[in-house]
Formats: C-alpha cells, structure tokens, sequence
C-alpha cells in the first residue's frame, strides 16, 4: 500500500508557507500547515482547505507541538522589517524557541528538517556577491537584529542538532522573493511600488536608490526548497535560493511604473539604519547540488504579482 509523505510546514498561511504547501499537496503529499496568524492570512490558503489531505492548525511554534510527521519545512517567522520590528523580542523568540522545539520533535520522529534561513544572516556585506562561505557583517544591537541574529542562532541550533543528535537536517538561505500573495502592507520594496504606483501616490525610494536588490520569483523559490528537502542526506547546506539579476532600486521603480503606466513621481527618503547597500546571491553550489537555478524573469513576474494587488485593490483587500 503506497502511504503518503506526511509533511508539517509551519508559518504555512503565509507568502511562502501557503505556495509550498499547495505544491506539496499537487506532488501527493498529506501537509498539515501550522501557522499562528501573525503575519499569515487564511486568504493565502483558504482554496486549500476542502482538500481532504490539508489540515490547519492554529499554533505558535514558541511553544512545542506533537504530531507524526516525516518532513518538517519551517519557514515560521515575520519575514518584512515591519512585522519583525513590531515585537523584536517575539521574532527572536520564533527563530530560537520555535527552532528547538521543531528540532526537538524532528530528533523524536527522525525526521527531516528544513529551515528557511535568509540573505539577512549575510547582514551589509563586505563580499560581492555573496557566497555560502562568507560569515556576514551583522550588527548585533541593531533595530534589524531580531530577524538577522535570529536567523543566524537558529543556524547555529540546526548544526548543532546535526552534529549532537546525528539529526538529518537543510538548510536554505532565502534572497529577496516575491509574487502574489505578498502581503499588501508588509513595507518590503516590491509591495510598496506596486501599491504607490496602482494607488497613484508618489514611490518613496531611500537613500539614492542604487543600493541593489535580487529578486526571485516565488514559483522558483518553492522549487528550490523541495529540492534541497529532496537532496543526500550529506547534503546539509547552507545553500542560497535567489535570482542572481541584480537591479538597483531605481531601476526597479521604474521597471514597476512603466508596467503599470503610472504617472507616480519617485522622490528620495532618508536610508533606514542598516539597510543592506548590496543584496546578490552566488547560486553556484545550488546549480551544482540541486540542479536548481530561477526561470521566471522580473518582468513577468512583476506582471503577475501587480495582477494579484490589482484584484485585492477591487475586492477592497489590500489593507
């Protein structure tokens, strides 16, 4: 009898979360989605739920959790400066806390576990673009240092996991994605010029606008985390998943206002304290291990993304 892989994502209501899991359950898997509702929607995932092999729970990870899985993606955690800056001490708790408790019942079921790391372990880097074995240039004290800091402990928790318990673990360091279901209001660039743009108001751009940016399409990035789950065993990482195009944040302004062909003026605002002047993956290792590297170009991608706040903005959603 062919049993299904019982997979557990948690932050599974969110951007990311809800894009795995619905791929997860077209590839035959049984997925119990576990999210708190801090930053996730049911909206992300409502179309899901008549799916007899879909199962919601409401649960913050701080705290442990007892299920029978054999896959564990944890991708729980506010991922926008805004949500994470809104109650630091929780996102450091969700990176450090829920991260032992995933470990915890990943160690008692022999399961595997991926954790959805970040560029932001890379803090404002020295060394461009950045590779897997560069170390970071992170400000320890800093407003961003909830998220950054705590995505660097809970590396640290899945090494040390590995290497002590002998634990079978993945871990992926996330760049820059985006794509519907992008949360309307979350402060990250993307989001904030679609939103100006459709809305007629002017682009608010920090700094002088050449600091750069990559940006993966969210269809790319959920297929390189099920490849890194899907890898050897002896493959561990930390692998970076991001589109190598690197554009400044000008040029994306104006990439957003000639799709949309909005009239907004782009005007300049002071740089926000330890914002990051470059952000570019080195995808090498992913397309040697994984076979993996992004298809989607920005253009196309931004065209489905604004045609995704488009509809939110006519059903009086984007808030």
């Amino acid at each position: 009898m062919h049993l299904r892989k019982r997979v557990l994502v948690t932050g599974g209501a969110g951007f990311l979360g809800s894009f795995l899991c619905e791929r997860l359950l077209k590839e035959g898997c049984d997925v119990v989605c576990v999210d708190n509702f801090y930053t996730g929607t049911k909206r992300n995932i409502v179309h899901l739920l008549e799916d007899p092999y879909f199962e919601l729970m409401r649960h913050d990870i701080t705290f442990p959790l007892y299920l029978e899985v054999d896959e564990i993606y944890n991708l729980a955690c506010p991922a926008s400066p805004i949500h994470y800056q809104n109650d630091p001490v929780q996102t450091t708790k969700v990176n450090v806390h829920g991260s032992i408790n995933m470990l915890g019942l990943a160690k008692r079921l022999k399961a595997r576990i991926l954790q959805a790391s970040t560029s932001e372990v890379y803090g404002d880097p020295t060394v461009h673009p950045q590779t897997e074995d560069y170390w970071g240039n992170v400000n320890t004290i800093g407003p961003r240092s909830c998220y950054d800091e705590g995505k660097r402990c809970a590396e640290t928790l899945f090494f040390d996991y590995h290497r002590q318990h002998g634990l079978n673990i993945k871990v992926a360091r996330i760049f820059n994605t985006y794509g519907p279901r992008m949360h309307p209001n979350d402060g990250r660039v993307i989001s904030n010029f679609i939103m100006q743009a459709l809305s007629g108001r002017d682009i608010t751009v920090y700094g002088e606008g050449n600091q750069t940016r990559s940006f993966c399409y969210v269809d790319d990035l959920i297929d390189g985390l099920i490849r890194m789950m899907d890898s050897p065993d002896d493959f561990t990482g930390p692998v970076n998943l991001g589109n190598p195009g690197e554009y400044s944040i000008v040029e994306l302004a104006q990439k957003v206002l000639e799709i949309i062909g909005a009239k907004s003026k782009i005007v300049f605002k002071p740089l926000p304290q330890d914002d990051p002047m470059q952000r570019q993956p080195d995808i090498t290792l992913a397309r040697n291990q994984l076979g993996w590297e992004p298809k989607a170009g920005l253009e196309e991608g931004l065209r489905r993304t604004i045609d995704y706040f488009k509809q939110l903005i006519v059903n009086g959603m984007a808030r």
